[in-house]
C-alpha cells in the first residue's frame, strides 16, 4: 500500500520514482540491492527497513552488493541509504560491496568517512566533583567582585571629571537619557505603584475592618509607600527596565566594536557612554520615587472610597495628619500635659489605655522634686479622648 502510494505521488509529479529491489545470488550468500529511478529529496524514498527485514529472514547472507544500472538520478538521499546499509552490515558482521555504485557516490562516501569520529572526543556528560564546582563558583565570584570594583572606581573618577567639567560626552545624549529614564518610565511606574497601593489597602482593610478601624487604611498605605515600598518598587522597575535597556545597548555596541572604536579615537567609553546614563538615573530616581508614593496613595484611596465607604476628604486628611507620624514618646508627653503631670509620671501611670470613654478609674502618682512630694490625681484617657481634648 505504501509503495503504491509512493509511486502514485511520483507519477503525479512527473518524476521517475525511486525503487529498491532485492535479489539473491546463485549461492544464496549474497544479497543484491537493486537501485532504480530518481533518488532525490523531492519525492518519497524507500528506507533501509526492507533490507533489514531481508537480512532477518536470511541468516545465511554474508555479503551485500549494489546494482545501480537502472539508477536515473541521485542526490544526498542515496548517500543516506548506502550509509544505513553499511551500518547494518557492520552490526551483523556482513561485508558490504559498494563498487558498482556511481563514481560520484563513492567519492562523496570516501570524503564523509575520511575522518572518523574520535572516541572520547566529546565532553564528558558526568557531573563535576563537588570541590571542582565550589572552586569554579569561588573563582567566578572573585572575578565578578574584582570587575565590579574596577567599574566602580572608573565610574567614580569619571564622575569627578563631570563635576570638574572635563568629561567628554554629548549634552544631547544626557537629555535623551533623562527622557528615557524619566518621562518614558512614568507608565510602568504608575501601573505598578497604583496596583501596590490597591493591594496594601485591600490587605489592611480585611484586618482593620474587624476592629472598626478602617479609617487607618490611609495611615497604612501612606506610611508603607512613603517609607519603604515607593522607593523599593521604583528601584526594581528602573533596574528591570532602564538597566536592561542600557545593558542591551552597550552590549550591542561591544559586539559591533563601537566601544573599541571610541577607545581607538582616545574617547573614554566610561565618560561618553556610562556617565550620561548614570547621571540620568541619579536625577530621575528621586522624582520617580515621589511620584510612585503619590500614585500608591491614590491606589489606596481608590480602595478606601469604593470598598470601605471612606470619603475622599477624610482619606486625604487621615493620610496627611495620620497619628503614625507622632512617636509614642510624643503621645506620652502629650498625655502627661493633659493630665497635669510630668511625662515620666504619665508613662508610669499608663495614661493611654483601653476602656470606655471617660473616667475608667483613678490613680495617684507621686510628683516629686528636690523640695517636696505630693499626690496628684490622674484621669486615665483613651488615645481618642486625648486627641479630642487637644484639638
Amino acid at each position: 500500500m505504501a509503495d503504491s502510494t509512493t509511486q502514485a505521488a511520483n507519477r503525479a509529479t512527473g518524476a521517475d520514482p525511486a525503487r529498491i529491489g532485492l535479489d539473491r545470488s546463485d549461492d544464496q550468500r549474497t544479497l543484491v540491492i537493486g537501485l532504480g529511478g530518481s533518488w532525490t529529496l523531492t519525492g518519497r524514498l524507500p528506507s533501509t527497513d526492507v533490507v533489514e527485514q531481508a537480512l532477518a529472514v536470511a541468516p545465511e547472507v554474508h555479503r551485500i552488493a549494489f546494482d545501480s544500472s537502472e539508477l536515473s538520478g541521485w542526490d544526498s538521499s542515496l548517500l543516506t541509504l548506502v550509509s544505513g546499509v553499511g551500518a547494518l552490515g557492520r552490526q551483523q558482521d556482513i561485508e558490504v560491496d559498494r563498487s558498482s555504485l556511481p563514481e560520484g557516490v563513492l567519492r562523496l562516501l570516501a570524503l564523509a568517512e575520511a575522518v572518523p569520529e574520535v572516541e572520547d572526543a566529546r565532553a564528558a556528560q558526568g557531573e563535576a566533583p563537588v570541590l571542582d564546582r565550589i572552586g569554579s563558583v569561588t573563582i567566578s565570584a572573585g572575578r565578578s567582585f574584582a570587575e565590579g570594583l574596577d567599574f566602580l572606581g572608573a565610574a567614580t573618577l569619571a564622575f569627578f571629571k563631570v563635576l570638574g567639567g572635563r568629561a567628554r560626552f554629548r549634552r544631547v545624549d544626557l537629555w535623551l537619557m533623562i527622557q528615557q529614564a524619566g518621562a518614558e518610565a512614568l507608565g510602568i511606574v504608575t501601573l505598578v505603584a497604583f496596583l501596590l497601593g490597591l493591594i496594601l489597602a485591600f490587605v489592611g482593610a480585611i484586618q482593620l475592618r474587624q476592629f472598626g478601624a478602617t479609617i487607618y487604611v490611609a495611615d497604612l498605605v501612606g506610611v508603607a509607600m512613603v517609607r519603604d515600598m515607593g522607593a523599593l518598587i521604583t528601584a526594581i522597575v528602573m533596574a528591570g527596565r532602564s538597566g536592561a535597556a542600557y545593558a542591551a545597548q552597550l552590549g550591542s555596541m561591544k559586539v559591533t566594536q563601537e566601544i573599541d572604536a571610541l577607545t581607538t579615537m582616545g574617547i573614554s567609553p566610561m565618560e561618553y557612554l556610562v556617565m550620561p546614563r548614570v547621571i540620568a538615573l541619579f536625577t530621575m530616581m528621586p522624582l520617580l520615587t515621589i511620584y510612585a508614593d503619590f500614585v500608591g496613595i491614590i491606589g489606596g484611596g481608590a480602595v478606601g472610597t469604593t470598598m470601605l465607604d471612606i470619603s475622599a476628604t477624610a482619606y486625604v486628611q487621615q493620610t496627611i495628619g495620620h497619628p503614625g507620624r507622632r512617636t509614642e514618646g510624643h503621645r506620652i508627653r502629650t498625655a502627661g500635659r493633659a493630665g497635669g503631670v510630668s511625662a515620666g509620671d504619665a508613662g508610669r501611670a499608663q495614661l493611654i489605655g483601653s476602656g470606655r470613654r471617660g473616667d475608667i478609674g483613678r490613680s495617684h502618682v507621686h510628683r516629686g522634686d528636690h523640695r517636696r512630694s505630693r499626690r496628684v490625681p490622674v484621669r486615665l484617657l483613651r488615645a481618642g479622648d486625648l486627641d479630642d481634648r487637644l484639638a
